[in-house]
């Protein structure tokens, strides 16, 4: 579903994505995880190209990542992305905020693009909250309401990026669940995240960055029982200690 080839990315004299290697199929999840600088989020903002890469390929379900235009906003709308910030309207309803990509870009009719929203919205477990304004909502429903919106999209890879690192902890939890049912579904999903319950229980594969490389991939059992690299092991023996 998703194919990086030798991937390279600078911010000026910094390397932040060093040959990167990476194939995703399709109903897997991946999450990527290691310390702060290692590459994470620029990784996954390269899938659907919101950081351009210096050299390299992406292809999504076989189709290269296109340049610019047209193509890239319809690739766009097959790749769903969770920021750490909700990025909601705030001067339209969750309902509203639901229903405009699949209205304004794939050109549904209302009667269908809320039908479908007031669906995803009950998945998510905020259907009781399609009437209210995002500033009315608390940060953990504000981003299922994010969830519910990319989900709209009906997109074939969903990517999240520190999705829970701007909630409350007691919130983070409701978000985890929902995402975790996504992956029991079979969504195809890339997740960066500090949530190491989440990586263990709804991982496939557990990904470790540092310094812009992959050091390790591995099943969740195998990376947290048996890390193989020193970064590894330093890393999660901070991680799981405190």
């Amino acid at each position: 579903m998703v194919v990086l080839s030798k991937v390279n990315k600078h911010f000026g004299a910094l390397h932040v994505l060093q040959d990167i290697d990476l194939t995703i199929t399709q109903g897997e999840v991946v999450v990527v995880i290691g310390p702060s600088g290692s590459g994470k989020s620029t990784l996954c903002r390269t899938i659907n190209r919101l950081e351009p890469i210096d050299s390299g390929s992406i292809t999504i379900d076989g189709r290269a990542l296109p340049q610019e235009g047209r193509a890239l906003a319809r690739l766009r709308s097959d790749v769903g992305m969770v920021f750490q910030s909700f990025n909601l309207f705030a001067h339209k309803t969750v309902l509203q905020n639901v229903m405009l990509g699949p209205v304004k870009v794939r050109r549904e009719t209302r009667q269908a693009a809320e039908l479908r929203a007031r669906q995803l919205l009950d998945r998510v477990g905020v259907g009781n909250q399609a009437d209210k304004y995002p500033a009315q909502l608390s940060g953990g429903q504000q981003q299922r309401v994010a969830i519910a919106r990319a989900l709209a999209m009906q997109p074939k890879v969903m990517l999240f990026d520190e999705p829970t690192s701007a909630l409350d902890p007691e919130m983070v939890n409701e978000v985890l669940e929902t995402m975790r049912s996504l992956a029991a579904d079979g969504m195809t999903m890339v997740v960066v995240t500090h949530e190491m319950g989440f990586a263990r229980s709804a991982a496939n594969r557990v990904i470790f960055m540092a310094d812009g490389r992959i050091v390790e991939e591995n099943t969740p059992d195998e990376f947290f029982g048996n890390p193989r690299s020193d970064r590894a092991r330093d890393f999660l023996s901070k991680i799981l200690h405190h």
